[in-house]
């Protein structure tokens, strides 16, 4: 599990929550024995977004620097959101409270999302002049259709549990206090598979939106051509060819 800690300022994403997360998702790649990941941020928010600080050095620095400086900011932050969205692993966003600009960008990104009864989501950026600069432009429409998702950036409101449940932006809605344990338990299930077949399936099916049919259909024939070679393909078949087997 991923925890953004920084309970005083609600989690808001500094250069140093950034670098922590960054190495948590490359332990979480390489290690073969962590099958999913559950990322939330520390009571009593998920995450508040960017640091204002950051804004404020921002407005203090040089005209001709500024545009150089958050060019920089930004590819460091994208790269940090790519990692987490194309991470070769299921990832569940359990949101226990405030998901607010960055925030609810963080929570789009990963494969699933778990509200808490306590939580709200807030496309926050444009009450600061700004537009969705963590995924939202992306992965929000995905989530709600492109209407909608125009609506929560453009009005920037809050959206509860329950409507984010109707509406696709969470998947299931939770207990506070049991948050994490059915984030976790889920996370558990959806991990449980073939890792290799559930890869090559994540990374196929997060692009199907920009592939033609037939563009799926060949990825999907080169993805089946590597698990016919996997070590845990041949182990399923046998065991299931075992099973059938054994006398009645």
């Amino acid at each position: 599990m991923a925890t953004l800690n920084r309970p005083a300022v609600r989690n808001a994403v500094d250069e140093r929550i950034r670098s922590e997360l960054e190495a948590i998702l490359e332990q979480v790649a390489d290690d073969p024995e962590i099958r999913a990941l559950v990322l939330t941020g520390t009571d009593p928010a998920f995450c508040a977004g960017g640091d204002i600080s950051a804004m404020r050095q921002r407005m203090g620095a040089a005209p001709g620097q500024l545009a150089a400086r958050g060019w920089i900011r930004q590819r460091r932050l994208h790269g940090m959101i790519g990692a987490l969205h194309t991470l070769e692993k299921p990832t569940v966003a359990a949101v226990n409270g405030a998901a607010a600009g960055l925030g609810m960008d963080l929570a789009l990104c990963c494969d699933f999302i778990v509200a808490s009864e306590q939580a709200f989501f807030t496309m926050s950026y444009v009450q600061r002049g700004l537009i969705p600069d963590g995924g939202g432009l992306y992965f929000l429409p995905r989530r709600v259709g492109l209407p909608r998702a125009k609506e929560l950036i453009f009005s920037a409101r809050r959206v509860m549990p329950d409507e984010a449940l109707q509406i696709g932006l969470a998947d299931r809605v939770v207990p506070h206090q049991g948050l994490i344990a059915s984030a976790v338990e889920w996370a558990t299930q959806l991990g449980s598979g073939n890792s290799s077949a559930l890869a090559l399936s994540k990374a196929i099916i997060d692009q199907t939106f920009e592939l033609t049919a037939e563009q799926a259909f060949a990825l999907g024939a080169q993805a089946q051509a590597i698990c016919y070679t996997t070590d845990e393909h041949h182990e399923a078949v046998a065991a299931f060819l075992n099973r059938g087997a054994r006398p009645g």
